[in-house]
């Protein structure tokens, strides 16, 4: 009986490249990339960015929006909510329409930035009495602020929408010493209410929310006078996130105002003078009776 032949080992097969379907070329196959999670991070697209995932950004919004209405003061709570809802779409809104603007694309292109230094609050409290840079710098000095204490944006993952965003968290004194508006809790609800019919951040909307924390007399100043005030003013006025500040500081503030569409409201400060002032005399009456 014949030994039977063993035949040959087949060679090895050799993993062949992939072909591109678009353009019939060939690539060499590529490891699947692992999905982005808490373990495996994204790089930053600038410094200071902070890549999250859908369910940290969601977390985020929700605890930070819930501490920011029981904490109003905190800058970096509220900075939280502000880029965490505003994409995907309200950040794009804004882009684009300072796209669509010749002044807003020189902002994009030019990237300045607000800050003491920039501005050199010196030459602003030389300047004449009713000028936007004198009406700018006299409410920093009255309400003790400075340009210089907005958090940077962590939170937006396009460049380009994280500059849009820190450009309007910078020009937000500037809405109120054109306004007026002092940073009481009273104030500052007003002029949230006053951005977001201008701009659709929603974080300036979830702000107006705090107008159930405010006072009876403040609640009732605010249905009255202030949040039609804002809701009236900012749907009519001009898109203020296409201001170019910078260039506005030696003009006269109430033209200013009137070419935005922008009406000053009563003076927030001198009617709450006034009535606690009121208030004390009915207190003195009812002692001395």
């Amino acid at each position: 009986m014949k030994a039977l032949r063993t035949l040959p080992a087949a060679p090895a097969r050799r993993a062949l490249p992939a072909i591109c379907a678009a353009c019939s070329s060939i690539t060499p196959s590529l490891p699947a990339s692992r999905p982005f999670s808490v373990l495996n991070r994204p790089p930053p697209n600038y410094p200071g960015h902070v890549p999250l995932t859908k369910i940290e950004r969601t977390g985020l919004a929700i605890g930070a929006g819930i501490w920011s209405l029981l904490s109003p003061y905190r800058a970096d709570l509220i900075a939280a909510v502000g880029e965490t809802t505003a994409t995907p779409y309200f950040i794009y809104r804004l882009r684009d329409a300072m796209l669509a603007d010749p002044t807003g694309r020189r902002i994009l292109r030019d990237r300045p930035h607000i800050t003491s230094t920039s501005l050199n609050l010196d030459r602003l409290r030389k300047m004449p009495e009713n000028s936007v840079g004198r009406a700018y710098v006299g409410w920093l000095d009255a309400e003790g602020v400075s340009p210089d204490t907005r958090p940077a944006v962590r939170y937006i993952d396009d460049p380009e929408c994280a500059y849009v965003m820190q450009r309007y968290r910078e020009c937000h004194d500037f809405f109120h010493a054109l306004t007026g508006l002092p940073i009481v809790r009273e104030g500052e609800v007003a002029l949230k209410a006053f951005e977001f019919a201008n701009t659709l951040i929603p974080m300036t909307g979830l702000a107006v929310l705090s107008y159930a924390t405010m006072k009876k007399g403040e609640r009732k100043r605010f249905r009255e006078i202030y949040g039609p005030w804002a809701l009236k003013n900012g749907m009519k006025s001009k898109e203020v996130i296409n201001v170019y500040w910078e260039e506005q500081l030696e003009r006269d503030v109430d033209e200013l105002r009137t070419e935005l569409g922008i009406e000053r409201p009563p003076n927030m400060r001198a009617i709450r003078k006034r009535e606690r002032e009121e208030r004390m005399r009915a207190q003195d009456a009812m002692k001395g009776m």
